[in-house]
């Protein structure tokens, strides 16, 4: 399994994959994987890589890494899409402008609240 994760460049490192197993964050058809889980064409892998869930089903079993237009290959991406209230726009300030005022803190607060 980490070898896996790592070959079609889920992870950046192996070390990352086998941590990730231990940690509870890979599963394999809904099952906890350990890092010497074998994959076979037809699971899917559920595996949390930094903040987001991926989750892809396998297609081809590779055991060496290889390019990122071949990695794509040995999998079928099926993450579904963020919700768009995850995009907040986020309040921006003129550089230099210095600290907020008072009345620039009760405005960003009301905003925040949803008063505006």
């Amino acid at each position: 399994m980490d070898r896996w994760l790592w070959a079609v460049r889920l992870t950046k490192t192996r070390t990352d994959a086998a941590a990730a197993c231990r940690g509870g964050h890979v599963r394999v058809n809904g099952k906890p994987a350990k890092a010497a889980t074998n994959v076979t064409p037809g699971d899917e892998v559920r595996a949390r890589v930094g903040a987001v869930t991926r989750v892809v089903e396998v297609v081809r079993v590779i055991q060496k890494r290889v390019g990122a237009p071949d990695a794509v290959t040995c999998y079928i991406d099926r993450t579904p899409k963020p919700p768009p209230e995850a995009f907040a726009p986020v309040a921006a300030r003129d550089r230099g402008a210095g600290r907020p005022t008072k009345r620039d803190r009760r405005v960003i607060d009301k905003f925040r609240s949803g008063g505006l």
